[in-house]
């Protein structure tokens, strides 16, 4: 973002700085702190299952710089349940529907510690976002507890306003989007929809693994931009590479790309979340985009497996060049395949003008992600019982 406010030293007394909370989702000047005589006033509320609040509505022009929330560690399909949404201008319709765990980089309702340059979760439980969202009428945010359970809410929105936000400064939206499972040899949209012009600021992507192959990650990362057509503009080699990593990818997490959460083995995970963000290597589009990922995976058969390479053959068509035969002595094949996985992705994408995304369909989202056996309970989360099921 061309914003000399994020150079440290400088000083422009035009910007307005705010902040909205619960006592002030204005953000009116003089009017924080008000409970209980200003000590410890009244920073959370419990938010009831079905009920919807307004975090933030904000008049004017400005800049959202962060927002930080939390609250109270549960179950993944519980903390997967509150749902963030953004209004720009007056609109009726959000240009941001997601669940807040992935609005803050992490998927499947389970939040780990990590940081990046513009999402982190310290120790897994304070979720922060430093994503410029301009706005220049006004803006509204929402949250909607979707989940099973009355929640408590501790949050902060800080922005600045200014008298004109430059008129190259664009929309953020931010869009989610599930197939559980995905179609073989049909590539997972990450982003389309969107008309220019633009800016593809990056995704966080989650992978339900359900194949049983050796290896999930080699499918390619491929942006079509303003009329491609059969072949993209940018292609990239496989999927960790795409995130910045190689051979394989564990848990790391870096400024601009990274995957922090990984549950269970890391070449075959039963769940994995990685992020990655274009700040210094911009993806803009004029017109249109479309963002797709390939379900392509590895395998690897033995000598004497030849039934087993027949039957996963019938199933996962070969891709890239094919099965490799008596690759190295004791080994049959090894390959590429194409598969079927559950894949989620959260996309963020800078417009000229503010336009609707799909609103978060909430049952797709929490669908299939419950804790799986070995997998341990977050801390604190015996803290829950303070919020009953009602």
């Amino acid at each position: 973002m061309n914003d000399p406010a994020w150079n440290p030293a400088h000083i422009d007394p035009s910007l307005d700085s705010r902040a909205a909370t619960f006592e002030n989702p204005t953000g009116a000047r003089g009017a924080g702190g008000r409970a209980h005589g200003g000590r410890k006033g009244a920073p959370s509320q419990r938010i009831r299952r079905g009920e919807r609040v307004v975090l933030a509505d904000i008049e004017g022009s400005g800049v959202i710089r962060h927002i930080w929330m939390t609250f109270m560690p549960a179950p993944p399909e519980q903390m997967r349940g509150a749902v963030l949404e953004v209004f720009y201008d007056g609109a009726d319709e959000p240009s941001v529907s997601v669940p807040c765990l992935d609005f803050f980089g992490v998927a499947h309702g389970r939040p780990v510690p990590y940081a990046s340059a513009l999402t982190a979760m310290q120790e897994g439980s304070g979720f922060s976002s430093w994503i410029p969202m301009p706005f220049r009428q006004g803006v509204r945010i929402e949250l909607l507890n979707a989940s099973n359970r009355t929640m408590t809410l501790y949050y902060q929105v800080d922005y600045t306003l200014q008298p004109e936000v430059p008129a190259e400064l664009g929309y953020l939206h931010v869009s989610f989007r599930r197939e559980n499972p995905t179609v073989m040899r049909r590539d997972f949209v990450i982003a389309e929809g969107l008309r220019g012009p633009g800016r593809f600021l990056g995704c966080n992507v989650g992978v339900r693994v359900i194949d049983a192959g050796h290896w999930y990650g080699e499918g390619e990362v491929k942006v079509y931009k303003d009329g491609d057509g059969e072949l993209p503009t940018i292609c990239g080699t496989g999927l960790e590479d795409y995130v910045g990593s190689a051979w394989g990818m564990g848990a790391h997490h870096a400024p601009y790309g990274g995957a922090p959460l990984i549950v269970g083995a890391p070449a075959q995970p039963t769940f994995v979340g990685f992020y990655r963000w274009h700040v210094p290597d911009p993806i803009m589009f004029e017109r249109d985009l479309r963002v797709t990922i390939q379900q392509i995976g590895a395998m690897i058969f033995t000598a004497g497996q030849e039934d087993e390479l027949a039957a996963y053959d019938a199933t996962n068509p070969a891709a890239g060049a094919g099965w490799i035969r008596d690759p190295a002595p004791g080994l049959r094949a090894f390959g590429i395949a194409e598969r079927v996985d559950d894949y989620c992705a959260t996309a963020y994408v800078y417009c000229a003008q503010p336009q609707p995304v799909p609103r978060l369909d909430v049952d797709a989202a929490l669908a299939d992600i419950a804790r799986m056996p070995e997998e341990p309970s977050l801390p604190n989360e015996h803290l829950g019982a303070l919020n009953p099921t009602t």
